[in-house]
């Protein structure tokens, strides 16, 4: 991250629901009680690699929940309350303009907070290819999401995430971003399954110490498989 004041890199949103709600879909996976936990430690190793690349110049997570906001602020995240109240796409709608508000010819990008194997490297390839156009974007690994969307200095952020974003986003007009290999940046967190591949990755700190304590129901016959021992992305690779 930029550290000396000047007015240049890339301000991130990253939306962030109440930890109570968020990653429903790994319920099977993580079970009620401990699936806040996951998503706090998937925003928190996010935002974490996010601050350490070096064309980001600062990092807001726009989130209600005060536990993740006291833990996202500790590292230098912004806190953005939502205002709006009204989905994801207002949350990063807000963000954008808040962050203009202070810094008005930044670029923005907004930012899946379920990225647990984010590498700050790759984030930096992605977001420099991002610079070349108005808007841009890259798609989830399945190619059917998103997980970061970009509008250069002077264009608005235009967010339409959730779901088969991916096509929205082209709809737009956005860029699709695709030469850089950047695996980690894909890598979002929806299910057991997809927690697996970020493991195989390798996660960053919050992720691996929460990981071992999961059992992921597979979908085949033998029923119950322990997760392998995650791998830990080094600080700052």
């Amino acid at each position: 991250m930029r550290r000396d004041g000047a007015d240049v890199g890339w301000s991130l949103v990253v939306p962030l629901k109440p930890l109570v709600r968020a990653k429903s879909r790994l319920s099977r996976a993580a079970g009620e009680e401990f699936r806040p936990r996951l998503a706090l430690a998937f925003a928190l190793d996010t935002v974490t690699a996010a601050l350490a690349c070096e064309n980001v110049h600062d990092v807001a997570v726009v989130t209600d929940d005060r536990l993740a906001a006291e833990r996202l602020a500790a590292l230098g995240a912004r806190i953005v309350p939502d205002t709006p109240a009204r989905g994801l796409n207002a949350a990063l709608a807000h963000g954008a303009s808040v962050v203009r508000a202070r810094r008005p010819g930044a670029p923005v990008a907004a930012l899946n907070a379920d990225l647990p194997a984010l590498r700050p490297a790759e984030l930096e390839l992605v977001l420099h290819s991002a610079s070349q156009f108005p808007r841009a974007f890259l798609a989830d690994a399945a190619d059917i999401g998103t997980t970061l969307l970009t509008a250069t200095s002077g264009r608005e952020l235009e967010p339409a995430f959730g779901g088969a974003s991916r096509a929205r986003h082209l709809a737009s007009g956005a860029r699709e971003i695709t030469g850089p290999k950047a695996p980690s940046v894909r890598r979002d967190v929806d299910t057991g399954e997809d927690l697996l591949a970020a493991l195989a990755l390798g996660v960053g700190p919050h992720t691996a110490l929460q990981a071992p304590r999961l059992v992921v129901r597979a979908a085949a016959p033998e029923g119950a498989k322990q997760l392998p021992p995650p791998q830990v992305r080094a600080s700052g690779a």
